[in-house]
């Protein structure tokens, strides 16, 4: 069974930075594309970034400039590196992976592999 354990979430200052990992656990499965997600509280769950196997990334608007998605193969791991965070960045981050884009629109459709989320909280 596919686990995807997400880790480095927690609380930071505005304006603090936090590095997000996105790993499988006990399988070999091959992490190739991925999405990270958040979700706050009463809100629905949004893409925030995502990469594709050959490496292209997508933003969120309100994410782009600040944070930056990346993949290391060796490693089968997805990181989220969060700088110049903000209160509004508050929220369960969600790791997602091989899900697929869009062939016209670009966006990342995610696949069934969730991982169980990690809490990030940006103190005012």
């Amino acid at each position: 069974q596919v686990q995807l354990v997400e880790s480095g979430g927690g609380l930071v200052q505005a304006g603090g930075s936090l590095r997000l990992s996105c790993a499988t656990s006990g399988s070999t499965f091959s992490i190739n594309s991925g999405g990270w997600y958040r979700q706050a509280p009463g809100a629905r769950r949004e893409l925030v970034a995502a990469i594709s196997s050959e490496g292209r990334t997508n933003y969120d608007a309100s994410v782009k400039g600040r944070f930056t998605i990346s993949r290391d193969n060796a490693k089968n791991t997805v990181y989220l590196q969060m700088n110049s965070l903000q209160p509004e960045d508050t929220a369960v981050y969600y790791c997602n992976a091989n899900g697929r884009f869009a062939y016209y629109s670009g966006e990342y459709l995610p696949s069934g592999y969730w991982g169980q989320g990690t809490q990030v909280t940006v103190s005012s």
